[in-house]
């Protein structure tokens, strides 16, 4: 027991220390991403639920769920609403850059005035254009005269983004549109739905909203995966220094070490040229040289 004790000692030591310090840091930042992967699943989950519930619920009259300067309530979000009045279309406001299937165009934002006095803005669908800032009297006509208008509600978006300039914006948003106009409008607004009477010339429809979990789910366990990984690594490289020791202090295995003794054991290259036989020059003692000829004239 005090022997396996002892070649795990190393694992107190200070590299050891802060190697595992900086894996509790990296698992309990895997855990809270994960935790918060699937924290907004179930806010989806009671989105879904919420919408799923008010597709069921028979129109009501808008006066009903939304009113001036207050937010749409959560539970009334995608809840199908119904006003009467006239469309103000000198007022339209478009929001921009909306892309669809890869096509640029513009929602288009009309405001109604309801019958009794309050204005509804009302996202009457989107339309094929280049120009952002295009202007109401090249967009379809709504109805003219009194139009009863059906749709869903949908809450302010926020940020910079809701800022009008020249009649157009980024996102829709109650206050800054009304502020634009000049006119007393309902909180949120309106996804159209159906007209009465029908216009000359219908929008795009309004996108209604995706009931799927998305992928929060399995982004939630791969980051729980990766924190488990983190110790699963930890635990490998410390097995493998308690058998094999530190990295840096490893010895050769011999047959590499052999093979470099013998590779650094040549000082130089072997030659490639030729070397030239030595010659004498003395008749007598070349054997190149010529033989006296005999008295015959004959070697």
């Amino acid at each position: 027991m005090r022997s396996f004790l002892s070649s795990w000692r190393f694992l107190l030591s200070r590299r050891w220390g802060l190697f595992f310090l900086a894996v509790l840091v990296v698992a309990g930042g895997t855990w809270w991403l994960g935790e918060w992967q699937f924290g907004r699943l179930e806010d989806r989950k009671d989105s879904n639920a919420v919408v799923r519930a008010n597709e069921e619920r028979a129109a009501v009259q808008v006066s009903e769920v939304l009113a001036p300067g207050r937010a749409v309530a959560k539970d009334d979000e995608w809840r199908l609403v119904t006003a009467t009045g006239k469309y103000d279309v000198d007022d339209t406001v478009v929001v921009r850059y909306r892309t669809r299937k890869s096509q640029p165009g513009v929602e288009v934002v009309v405001p109604l005035v309801t019958t009794d006095g309050t204005t509804l803005l009302v996202d009457r669908g989107w339309y094929a254009t280049d120009d952002p800032q295009i202007g109401p009297d090249e967009l379809p006509a709504p109805p003219s005269g009194e139009v009863t208008v059906t749709g869903w509600v949908r809450s302010d978006g926020t940020g910079a983004s809701t800022a009008v300039t020249g009649r157009s914006t980024r996102a829709i948003a109650s206050g800054p549109i009304g502020e634009a106009i000049g006119q007393e409008v309902f909180g949120g607004f309106m996804a159209l739905k159906s007209e009465d009477p029908a216009p000359p010339e219908e929008l795009a429809p309004v996108t209604l909203p995706e009931l799927g979990q998305g992928p929060h789910f399995f982004y939630g366990l791969q980051w729980w995966f990766f924190g488990v990984l983190a110790f699963i690594c930890f635990g490998y490289l410390a097995w493998d220094e308690r058998k094999n020791g530190p990295r840096g202090q490893r010895k050769r295995a011999p047959g590499r070490a052999q093979s470099a003794r013998t590779q650094s054991a040549r000082d130089m290259p072997p030659s490639t040229g030729t070397i030239a036989p030595e010659t004498n020059e003395d008749a007598g003692e070349s054997r190149k040289a010529a033989t006296l000829p005999n008295s015959s004239g004959a070697p």
